[in-house]
C-alpha cells in the first residue's frame, strides 16, 4: 500500500463513529439542544445529555439559570414527555413559566418531603419512560447513590439535572457533565468543569436576554416546608402549577 493509499485509509477509519480522539468531544448517543447555538457547541453531542445525569454548579442564585434550561423543557414537553421538579429551593412563578412556553400540565413540582425522600422520588422520575427532564435540588454527595441516579437516568432516556446551590459542596464524579454557572456583566458564564472530551480553556458567555425568563421567588416569610418523619419513603406531594397562581411576595 502506498503511503499516500495508507493515510487515506486511516483518516476513513478515523471518521467512524465509535472512535473518540481526545481533542474532540465525545459522541452521545442522544441529546437535546439546548437552545444555545454556542453552548451546544460545547457540550458533547451538541446539546443537553438525554440519559445522563448533568451536574449545575450556581455561584449564586437568580442568575438566569432556571432560564438557562427552558428552551430544552419546552422542546421536550413538545415530545410528549413530564418535566419533574424534586424540592426546588424556591416556589415557582407559574405565570413566568407558561409565558415562557411551558406546559404547566406537564410539570410536576415535588416538595415538602424529606432528604431521603427526595432522592427516592428522584431516582423514580429518572427511571420513568415519560419524564423527559428531571431536577433535583437535593444534596447527594454519596457515590453509590450518585452512581444509581446515574444507572436510572441512563435507563429512563431522562435528562437529569442536580442543581447544586451556592455553598454546597459539589462532587458528582458520576455525572458526564459539569457546568459552573456566575454572572459576568449582563451575561450567563458557563464554565465547562467536565464533560467527555478535551477540557475547555474558557467560559461560554450566553446572552439569556433573548430568551423568556421563569426566575423561582422566595417561599413568604413563616411558610413552612412540610417534612416527612416516615422512614420508608412514600411518594412525596406533588403539585401541578396553575397560571393562577400568584407572585410569591
Amino acid at each position: 500500500m502506498t503511503s499516500a493509499a495508507h493515510s487515506a485509509a486511516i483518516a476513513r477509519l478515523l471518521t467512524h463513529p465509535a472512535i473518540w480522539r481526545g481533542g474532540d468531544c465525545a459522541s452521545e448517543p442522544a441529546s437535546i439542544a439546548s437552545g444555545f447555538a454556542e453552548l451546544d457547541a460545547a457540550l458533547p453531542g451538541g446539546g443537553w445529555p438525554r440519559g445522563a445525569l448533568t451536574e449545575l454548579l450556581v455561584e449564586r442564585e437568580g442568575i438566569g439559570e432556571v432560564r438557562l434550561t427552558l428552551p430544552a423543557l419546552v422542546r421536550l414537553q413538545a415530545e410528549g414527555r413530564s418535566v419533574v421538579w424534586i424540592a426546588p429551593p424556591h416556589r415557582p412563578y407559574a405565570p413566568a413559566l407558561a409565558a415562557a412556553g411551558l406546559d404547566l400540565a406537564r410539570l410536576i413540582v415535588i416538595r415538602g418531603c424529606s432528604s431521603a425522600e427526595a432522592l427516592w422520588a428522584y431516582e423514580q422520575a429518572l427511571r420513568a419512560p415519560e419524564c423527559g427532564a428531571a431536577f433535583g435540588w437535593m444534596q447527594a454527595h454519596e457515590d453509590r447513590a450518585l452512581r444509581r441516579l446515574q444507572v436510572a437516568a441512563r435507563e429512563g432516556r431522562t435528562w437529569g439535572v442536580l442543581w447544586r446551590r451556592p455553598g454546597q459542596r459539589a462532587s458528582a464524579t458520576a455525572a458526564p457533565l459539569r457546568l459552573a454557572l456566575s454572572p459576568q456583566q449582563t451575561r450567563l458564564a458557563v464554565r465547562v468543569l467536565k464533560r467527555r472530551g478535551a477540557e475547555l480553556a474558557q467560559p461560554v458567555l450566553l446572552d439569556l436576554a433573548r430568551t423568556p425568563g421563569a426566575p423561582l421567588y422566595p417561599l413568604p416569610d413563616g411558610m413552612p416546608i412540610l417534612q416527612r418523619t416516615s422512614t420508608s419513603p412514600p411518594p412525596a406531594r406533588q403539585h401541578r402549577l396553575r397560571t393562577s397562581q400568584r407572585k410569591a411576595s
